[in-house]
Parts: structure tokens; sequence; C-alpha cells
């Protein structure tokens, strides 16, 4: 059968279709009803003779054929955006393009504001849309087909393509007047018998809390927050202690009753990559715009200031000041 019989479009539904197993769903992604969905299904199950999806219980399931078929479509999907893409022209200074970035309250925090400076001075009518990450979503593609980009801790375990962009550290934050507080630093047993403010990710922990556990310290978890962003405000005024990427928590320093401390442990490090799917791979306007979130992650890693001996106390030599290592990429 030659392709002049068929419409080439039923393949993007078929795409979505065996990837999501879900009619409602594959039309959110397509941003087409479920009727029209449910249609161009019909239209494939003809034309393959095949169900393609069948229901088991209250999920879908696919046939053998679709099983089969699906990194077919995949492949010769993203062959085509490669081909298409040859064709494209970005000039940053005169586009209109609209992206869409989801990324972690931290990382709007601490990257958002720079981003857009650069941005701006380039392509003053491009337009970002962040989204927030929401923890617990199923770790599939599916985030990554429906955004530009992620940018979340590396570590996520998504298909496409990842790539490190910006480090940092973890440091503990409490209250200015914490009787805890003795030279600018608080040991090991402070951290284990306060009680804590802990950001909440669901299932996963984060870097600091694997080396509290790893030290053998279960802290005291007195209250949660769906990431570290408001965690200085709950700490502010209170007993409890946080630990806290250190840019997040410098940014709140100065207009918050809390104050940065290192960690009594060694640094643990947090590593923030840059998530996007291989059919964007070689778009001008997302390569360009990869380029400049690592330009800027790469600014914020060299530009990282140092510590404020009058505000954390003396620092020990497992605490001092250094570079990062090289960025490399992830996968």
């Amino acid at each position: 059968m030659g392709l002049g019989t068929i419409d080439l479009n039923l393949l993007v539904a078929l795409e979505a279709l065996l990837e999501d197993r879900n009619v409602t769903h594959a039309g959110l992604r397509l941003c087409t009803s479920q009727s029209a969905m449910s249609g161009s299904l019909a239209r494939l199950r003809r034309h393959f003779n095949d169900e393609l999806l069948v229901r088991v219980g209250r999920e879908y399931e696919l046939t053998p054929l679709a099983e089969r078929l699906l990194p077919l479509v995949q492949d010769t999907l993203h062959k085509a955006e490669e081909a298409l893409s040859l064709t494209k022209q970005f000039d940053p200074a005169r586009s209109l393009q609209r992206f869409s970035v989801v990324m972690s309250d931290y990382m709007m925090s601490v990257l958002v504001q720079p981003l857009l400076e650069a941005i701006g001075a380039e392509a003053p009518d491009v337009r970002i849309d962040f989204h927030p990450l929401v923890y617990g979503q199923p770790e599939s593609d599916t985030l990554l087909r429906c955004h530009d980009m992620m940018l979340v801790p590396l570590g996520y375990q998504l298909p496409g393509v990842s790539e490190a962009v910006m480090h940092d550290r973890f440091v503990c934050i409490l209250d200015r007047d914490n009787p805890r507080l003795k030279d600018g630093r608080l040991t090991l047993r402070d951290l284990a018998e306060m009680p804590h403010a802990a950001a909440s990710f669901g299932k996963s922990q984060t870097p600091a809390g694997r080396q509290l556990e790893t030290l053998g310290i279960n802290p005291k978890v007195q209250v949660s927050a769906p990431g570290f962003g408001v965690l200085p405000f709950l700490v502010a005024g209170t007993d409890m202690v946080a630990l806290v990427p250190e840019r997040l928590a410098r940014r709140f320093e100065d207009f918050t009753r809390v104050v940065v401390v290192p960690t009594p442990f060694p640094d643990v490090p947090l590593v923030e990559a840059l998530y996007w799917h291989h059919n964007r791979h070689a778009d001008p306007g997302h390569t360009w715009l990869r380029e400049t979130i690592r330009r800027v992650g790469a600014e914020l890693d060299a530009g990282r200031p140092a510590q404020d001996a009058a505000t954390v106390g003396p620092v020990d030599e497992t605490h001092q000041d250094r570079e990062f290592p090289t960025l490399v990429k992830a996968s």
C-alpha cells in the first residue's frame, strides 16, 4: 500500500495512542477532542485490522501488533522531525517563538531571573512559559513530549537526552536566635535532636536526606512542604532546622530571620540537569534555548559567592570554597 493511500497525520495519532494507552490522554497531548481521537483510533484499527488497544480491567494494553508498531512509529516520526528541522531558521532577535519549560521551585528561585535577563538581551519577543514540577509523576517521556524541556535534579530516569547544567550544595538554615547555634555552627547531635522542616518529593529523598540516613540520623520532621522554596519561611521564628540548596538559602537570607550555616558533614552536592525529548534535539530554537541555559548555569557556577565568615562563622577545610567539577553530559 502506497503512502498516498493513508493520511500520514494518523501516524502522530498512532504514536500518542500507543504511548499513552488512553484515548483521552492522547487527545490532550495533541490538543484534540476525545471524539476526534476515537475516530482516529477507529481508522487505524481498520487499516491494521487489529484492535491495537484492548481494555484490561480499567486500563488499556497494547496488542502484540501494537507493541511491534510503537518503536517503528517513534523512529519514523523522529526522523521526520529531523528532516523538517533542517529547513528551519531561528533568529533570536526577531523570533516570536514560545517555549514551555518545567522546573522545580528551587530552579525557579535561582535560575529564572538571570535566564530571563539573558533571553531578554538576545530575544526580546521570545516567550517562556514556566510550569511547576509535580513530584510523583511517572518517569515517562510524556512530560518531555508536552513541554520543550525540564530542569530538575539529575537522576530522573527519563528517556531522551539529559545534561548537567548547574551545581549547588546543601546547607542548614535556622532562625538567627536559635539557641543551638554556637559560633555559627551546628553539630551532628544538633541535627539529630532538632525538629526539622523538610521538603517532600514523594518517595524520593534529597541528597542531604540520604546523607543523614547514612550517618544514622533519622530527622524529626515536624513539618514538610512540597519543595524547598517555602522552608525559610517555615523555619524563621521557630526552633526548626532545614537542609536546603545554598543558592536558594542565600536569596532568602536578607529578608527573613534565617541564617545560613554549613552542614556538619562534608558537602552534599546537588546537580541540576536539563532534560529534553530527542524529537526536539535538532530544532534551532530549542538548540538556542539549551545553549542559553547552559551559559547561564555555567555563569552561576563560576560566580558562586564565597561564604560570609561573619555570617556562618569559621569554615573548616571540608567546607572551603572550591570550584565545582567540569560539567559533563549525563546521558
